[in-house]
């Protein structure tokens, strides 16, 4: 037995071994002190965010390396045993391999980052991590109306950007278009109601689109697309039973919900002030032509006994 040990204790690859565990130890402990002191130090929680992921990737690189050095006389020998292995190994594990990959391609290719509001996998919401195997999400939607949270923080494996297609709706430009539309009856001024509509256009949501001019003319330098307006715009369509009138705005991707409230609320108030002239249609049936009705009645019997 105490040859056995003191076999053991002389052993290279066991002290191979102690060194790499050991060494493994002081890089995670080495890690867990900067994370805390960056947790502590750093106030912006994107700078503390990206640093704490950065000392975290620091630290497996430099595992990695530890063990790479400490073994570094023994790949020779064992070439073919890992390329056996390695092949059973991508074969069991092609899904995390993918989801690796899909790591990798998110870090340097810029599909998307932490607070960016991203549809992944059939999951919409909030960007709030990526980890090497997963991005997690706090999801928008579902039994919630508009894009407000409803409390669920939803893991999607990385592969899926390579099976499925990523929307961004906050990478190079972070606006979307919207529009609502509005019924009004027939025989109200309708050039007043156009002009209610473009006033509070330009009153509620001028501002993105002020903003939204400088971002967009980027967008159009660095990608083949075609200039869009993005001023407020209506535009009326007659149909069977009233006027209706469709107002296109851009807005900020988070604020659509309550920015469509606003715009509702003050064209309410401005066709209650055009004294009648402007008055919101409503679903409704109009009689135009009455069948005849024709009554008989039959004569009254009476029964025999």
């Amino acid at each position: 037995m105490e040859d056995l040990i003191r076999k053991w204790l002389y052993d290279p690859t066991v002290g191979k071994l102690v060194s790499a565990f050991v060494g493994i130890l002081l890089v995670y402990a080495v890690a867990r002190f900067l994370q805390r002191s960056v947790a502590r130090y750093v106030k912006d929680s994107d700078t503390r965010y990206r640093a704490r992921k950065l000392v975290s990737l620091l630290g497996y690189l430099a595992g990695i390396v530890l063990v790479a050095t400490i073994f570094s006389d023994r790949f020779g020998q064992l070439t073919v045993a890992f390329g056996v292995a390695g092949a059973g190994i991508a074969f069991a594990l092609q899904e995390v391999i993918a989801s690796v990959a899909g790591w990798v391609a998110v870090s340097f290719g810029n599909l998307y980052q932490p607070g960016d509001r991203v549809q992944l996998g059939g999951i919409r919401g909030d960007m709030i991590d990526v980890g090497v195997l997963r991005t997690t999400l706090m999801e928008c939607g579902q039994w919630v109306n508009g894009d407000l949270y409803n409390g669920r923080i939803v893991r999607v494996a990385n592969s899926f950007v390579f099976k499925e297609p990523v929307f961004n709706y906050s990478a190079d430009f972070p606006f979307l278009w919207d529009e609502i539309s509005l019924g009004v009856k027939y025989g109200s001024d309708y050039k007043m109601a156009r002009d209610i509509l473009e006033r509070v256009g330009r009153e509620v949501v001028g501002d993105y689109a002020a903003g939204a001019k400088a971002t967009w003319e980027e967008v159009v330098r660095k990608y083949r697309i075609e200039e869009a307006p993005v001023e407020p715009t209506v535009t009326v369509a007659a149909n069977d039973n009233w006027m209706e009138y469709t107002l296109r705005y851009i807005v900020d991707y988070k604020a659509r919900r309550r920015t469509k409230d606003r715009l509702f609320i003050r064209i309410i108030e401005e066709i209650d002030r055009s004294g009648g002239r402007v008055n919101i249609a409503s679903s409704s049936i109009e009689l135009v032509k009455m069948p005849p009705l024709e009554l008989s009645f039959a004569p009254k019997t009476t029964a025999r006994v």
